[in-house]
């Protein structure tokens, strides 16, 4: 998959990512305001449409009836260390799979992407790993570990204290600015999008893999 599907695919992500909280940094949700405080440690997930694979046989079919092995990533956790400068964020997962044929042990590689987005489009980073699922002999199901990980800079991270005073300044009835969402400045959204990082991982998917997943 080229950078421009992750891209796109990492823009999708966003109902689907969850961030680890304890204080430290401030949470706000477009509409409603501050609603919490949070780590700075990336947000976590799997952008649509990566998060499962389908082979077939033979290559190049789609049909049902042609399915050999199915694939998806579940169980995803993540650790992260927020204690210095540098924020270190690891991410393990379980790549459980399906086979139609279960005639003799198998094992197949599946390849899978790390990648960490700020701002939700820009690719700061990308890693590939695989995963290999060892299928026994008359078994249809076989699972694998994967994991991942990030560093990201705390500073980069982190809301300037600016931004953090127009979003946390107490606003008396009658100030010229009270019934003014803070969240509505442009320079409030555009700090807020720069300190956003989320650390992602799903299937390195061909072009055709992830047209099937997309088309479904």
């Amino acid at each position: 998959m080229n950078t421009r599907n992750v891209l796109l695919a990492a823009a999708a992500a966003a109902s689907l990512l969850a961030g680890c909280r304890s204080e430290g940094d401030i949470v706000v949700e477009e509409g409603v305001g501050i609603s919490a405080l949070r780590s700075v440690c990336p947000a976590v997930g799997i952008p649509d449409h990566t998060g499962d694979v389908t082979l077939f046989s033979p290559a190049g079919a789609t049909t049902a009836d042609a399915i050999d092995v199915t694939a998806l990533i579940t169980n995803v956790r993540s650790n992260c260390d927020e204690s210095g400068e540098e924020l270190y964020s690891n991410v393990s997962f379980e790549v459980r799979g399906m086979r139609s044929d279960t005639n003799g042990a198998r094992t197949v590689e599946l390849p899978y992407f790390s990648t960490v987005v700020r701002g939700g489009s820009s690719v700061i980073s990308k890693r590939l790993g695989s995963v290999t699922l060892n299928f026994a002999d008359g078994q249809a199901r076989a699972s694998a570990l994967g994991t991942a990980g990030a560093v990201v800079n705390r500073a980069e991270a982190t809301l300037p204290p600016d931004i953090r005073q127009m979003i946390t300044r107490e606003r008396r009835s009658g100030d010229e600015d009270a019934a003014i969402d803070p969240l509505t400045r442009p320079e409030v959204r555009a700090a807020m999008t720069r300190a956003s990082f989320e650390l992602l991982v799903g299937f390195q998917l061909t072009e055709d893999q992830l047209a099937y997943n997309v088309t479904r």
